[in-house]
């Protein structure tokens, strides 16, 4: 049973779970950062290479064999486009990573600067007081 106790001990603590939705909400992001790319981005880059769909770019080394109506074996290609495709939305997820970070970075700043604000001194107790006032009669005496 002590098994069974540690991993849940292991399963529901803070760090496990927060993890967990941070890995959910990546995936989610991640397919909005490829839609964003494959629908925003890349067809304007596409008009302005002459109409080009950059996952269909490929260099083929060898030809597929085809007998009749049979595909003896498949062309053997190098998809350079399907990799532009991924460095951008490499690109596009980790400059929004970028700016997240920048924005925590910078919210934490904010806070410690006014947390590093001097506390005003504390004002003197009655005790403190009478004996300023002490010690001031004795010098203008």
């Amino acid at each position: 049973m002590s098994f069974i106790q540690d991993f849940k001990a292991f399963a529901l603590k803070g760090n496990v779970v927060d993890m967990a939705v941070g890995v959910i909400i990546g995936g989610a992001f991640g397919k909005i950062v490829t839609s964003v790319v494959n629908n925003i981005i890349m067809p304007p880059i596409g008009v302005l290479t002459g109409g080009v769909d950059f996952t269909d770019l490929k260099l083929t080394i060898k030809e597929a064999v085809v007998e009749g109506e049979n595909v003896v074996s498949e062309a053997v290609t190098l998809n350079y486009g399907q990799f532009i495709q991924d460095v951008v939305d490499f690109l596009i997820i980790a400059f929004c990573v970028f700016l997240m970070i920048k924005g925590i970075a910078k919210l934490s700043r904010k806070k410690e600067e006014a947390s590093a604000e001097p506390a005003p001194e504390p004002e003197p107790s009655a005790e403190e007081k009478l004996l300023t006032e002490i010690r001031d009669l004795l010098k203008n005496k």
